[in-house]
């Protein structure tokens, strides 16, 4: 076992006095037999009113409503967690689908639909082609290491500050991503080879200075038939193991930024952001 104690600052700096709305937050991590939270605070200024519920893929999730104006919203979680995922190959996968090509079950396809949905277009399809041919003859676990070393050994990493993803398009034509453009381009080819992938976003812990601002991380599940949702990090082109710490998960990229919200007031709003995750 393994703990952790995640420190995730927040500030929007406004130019004047606004009104806040309602703001999504997305900061408890998804707890599990992998995982145990050992205790959580989440600090907010201006003082906020707290409603807690699970949304439809059992992320945990806080609105936070405000009644008081300002100039600055400040957001600080601080966790600690347990983590147990000390052996990310030990599992196994059913016979039926140890090696590729196979197909679902009916019975998991139908709940499995949504996430198997692709945007696949001529490009990705032919960038998929340079990583397997049908004919070839490979386990389905080393098909899938292999399109996370692809990544990793193609794209050139670049911190983005901007938000949303880029198309995989975009990122195969640019060569470089952040790690979320490399965790989409993955869960999109995966998908075009007809697996059930899904966007996973959370925090990975990394050696940082001391001055550095540290930063949220994105990753990608594929459904291994009696394995279950098993993470592939593109950004590194390994197995999601003890390092990684999954806060939500959703079909599409957009669906689980960490704080989502607007204000009323005037334009010019500026975000910094720190994460720092310590090993104890």
């Amino acid at each position: 076992m393994q703990r952790y104690k995640i420190l995730h600052r927040t500030y929007y700096n406004f130019p004047a006095s606004v009104r806040l709305e309602p703001h999504t937050l997305r900061l408890r991590p998804r707890e599990g037999y992998e995982l145990h939270i050992e205790s959580s605070t989440l600090d907010i200024t201006p003082a906020a009113s707290l409603r807690w519920h699970r949304d439809v893929e059992d992320n945990s999730v806080a609105i936070a409503t405000f009644t008081t104006p300002t100039q600055q919203l400040a957001i600080e979680s601080q966790i600690i967690i347990q983590q147990y995922n000390q052996s990310p190959l030990d599992f196994l996968v059913e016979d039926y689908a140890t090696h590729y090509p196979f197909a679902y079950k009916p019975e998991d396809k139908v709940v499995l639909a949504p996430y198997m949905n692709t945007v696949s277009n001529g490009q990705l399809r032919q960038w998929v082609a340079s990583v397997w041919q049908p004919g070839e003859k490979i386990q389905t676990y080393s098909l899938l290491q292999r399109l996370a070393i692809r990544i990793q050994q193609t794209l050139v990493y670049q911190l983005r500050e901007e938000p949303g993803v880029q198309s995989t398009t975009e990122t195969l034509t640019r060569g470089t991503g952040s790690c979320r453009d490399s965790a989409y381009l993955f869960m999109e080819a995966a998908r075009s080879l007809g697996f059930a992938a899904r966007f996973v976003s959370g925090y990975l812990h990394t050696q940082l200075a001391p001055t550095d601002l540290g930063s949220t991380h994105a990753w990608a599940e594929v459904f291994l038939p009696g394995a279950g949702w098993k993470g592939f990090d593109p950004t590194i082109g390994a197995i999601v193991g003890t390092d990684h710490i999954a806060v939500a998960v959703a079909r599409l990229p957009e669906s689980v930024p960490p704080v989502a919200g607007a204000f009323v007031g005037p334009p010019g709003a500026t975000l910094t952001v720190g994460v720092w995750v310590t090993a104890l």
